[in-house]
């Protein structure tokens, strides 16, 4: 890391583990010299997995120090996308989506079911430091509604109940089905096909026979 023009950076004791250095070096040859402030949400990312999920004042300004920014350059990112948290979260962060279509679909009662279930309000830890909870905007899913984000990994399709059950199992270390919690195909209707249920075969269209 380069020495910086700014002040010297509160960095405490947080510093890229030599995996992460390497990774972060990576990415910033992705850009010109003169252009490192480019990497600043890929090394936010890399430090918030490194620290616990979160990101310390320290961590944001070594970031910042870490491109030769300004470290309100690097806080604007941070605070600006929900993406990035700026307190201590849970080891498995449960983000409810609460735009329209999950709302419809009751993403209320999955919000109200991790808040009894665990014992906490949004973003709260549970005393174990395993779960916290936040509301967040559409995370791209809408036609399996409601779902979750619980780290990197999406719970569709979920029911007051069956979010009970995923917190269960978490808990006790399982592992636990991703994606459709009804064990529908990607977003294929409920039931199953509606549409082209009889596909006629080549003999029936022509295609396939002989010159």
């Amino acid at each position: 890391m380069k020495t910086s023009s700014y002040p010297q950076p509160k960095t405490g004791g947080f510093a890229f583990t030599a995996e992460n250095d390497a990774r972060a070096k990576t990415i910033c040859a992705r850009y010109p010299a003169d252009r490192k402030a480019s990497a600043t949400i890929a090394l936010l990312d890399l430090a918030q997995r490194q620290n616990d999920g979160w990101l310390s004042p320290e961590a944001i300004e070594y970031v910042a120090a870490y491109l030769e920014v300004a470290p309100i350059r690097v806080y604007e990112v941070a605070s600006f996308y929900s993406m990035f948290n700026l307190q201590p979260v849970g080891k498995y962060l449960i983000q409810v989506c609460r735009t329209t279509p999950c709302w419809l679909r009751g993403s209320d009662g999955i919000t109200g079911a991790c808040k009894k279930k665990l014992g906490v309000g949004l973003k709260q830890v549970t005393d174990d430091g395993l779960f916290s909870i936040m509301e967040v905007e559409c995370l791209g899913a809408c036609a399996n509604a409601p779902m979750v984000q619980i780290n990197d990994f999406y719970y569709e399709d979920l029911t007051p109940q069956r979010m009970e059950e995923i917190i269960d199992e978490l808990r006790a270390g399982g592992e636990v089905k991703v994606g459709s919690q009804t064990g529908r195909l990607a977003s294929a209707p409920e039931g199953g096909r509606q549409t082209l249920l009889n596909v006629p075969g080549p003999e029936s269209t022509g295609a396939g026979g002989d010159d």
